[in-house]
């Protein structure tokens, strides 16, 4: 019999796993492992602090329910979400327009709307703006019939399921035109302070750190042949776009509300306009046959 101790116990645990059929996940769990137990190691952890981590993620799991997912927030405000959407971006065989974080108040269920449509149920007077653009590959090529998917606070900073989870707003589905072009009407959203009223709150508080998010909108837009792409576009001034407690701003993504813009589609209304490049998806590409069975072929070009 093996004797386990704090300098054994991880070959042991891994040799037990090391009959786990998936490669992938003998991979990533054996990983975990051995991450997992170099922290314990490295802070000598204590058995009462192992409870009071468990306690916190059970308290984690507790507070997730249909209209709020605490384990996304938790992995967003430690910087984990955005280091696996980094992570996917270098994965593209093109740079398109980089990724931004989910969040924790997607939701499936939008509403299919129009060009031009205004995705709130309510604007309050001095509030309305216009989102436009294009949708294209990263030679600028229009992408007609992308799927151009947003979601935002309201004027107020919070979102729908935050005011009434019964009810669907300030969201909807767009799709591009001929040449790529989408037409949003909105309210220009608000930065805002995420959910501190659970363990992840508790966690921000006993950090000393500030809960609040810069102004943004998010996006989701895909087009067959291409990579989906899960965004944000930041409102430039807002007072936390150097410090968002989500670490989801990259300069790239910081576009400027503009008044009376000429290319604007509705000119009356402060707009912004942002570009959005797609990737190519490689599976896309090599089921076309433009190339052979290694990705690599196909050369990485930048923006």
């Amino acid at each position: 019999m093996q004797e386990l101790t704090p300098d054994t116990i991880t070959d042991a645990v891994l040799e037990q796993m090391s009959t786990t059929p998936d490669p992938r996940m003998k991979e990533i769990m054996a990983a975990a492992v051995k991450h997992l137990h170099a922290f314990a190691r490295e802070v000598n952890l204590t058995p009462g602090e192992w409870i009071k981590g468990i306690e916190f993620m059970t308290m984690v799991g507790k507070t997730c329910t249909a209209a709020r997912q605490e384990f996304i927030l938790l992995s967003d405000t430690l910087g984990l979400s955005a280091l696996v959407n980094g992570l996917h971006d270098k994965t593209a065989l093109e740079e398109g327009t980089h990724t931004s974080l989910l969040g924790p108040f997607y939701r499936e269920a939008s509403p299919r709307l129009a060009s031009g449509s205004q995705i709130a149920k309510h604007v309050k007077p001095g509030t309305e703006c216009v989102l436009f653009g294009r949708v294209t590959d990263i030679n600028g090529k229009p992408l007609a019939d992308a799927t151009v998917s947003v979601w935002q606070t309201s004027a107020d900073g919070l979102y729908d399921i935050q005011e009434d989870a019964t009810t669907t707003d300030y969201r909807g589905v767009f799709t591009t035109d001929a040449n790529g072009l989408f037409t949003i009407r909105t309210v220009k959203p608000r930065g805002y302070s995420i959910p501190m009223d659970g363990p992840v709150g508790d966690m921000i508080r006993a950090q000393k750190r500030h809960a609040y998010r810069p102004a943004h909108i998010h996006f989701l837009i895909g087009a067959p042949g291409y990579r989906e792409v899960v965004t944000a576009l930041y409102v430039s001034g807002d007072d936390h776009i150097d410090s968002d407690t989500v670490f989801g701003v990259t300069e790239s993504l910081i576009t400027t509300l503009r008044s009376n813009d000429p290319a604007s589609p509705l000119p009356n209304l402060p707009s912004l306009r942002y570009d959005f490049q797609l990737a190519v998806d490689p599976q896309h590409e090599l089921l076309s046959g433009r190339v052979g069975a290694d990705p690599s072929q196909i050369t990485k070009k930048a923006r």
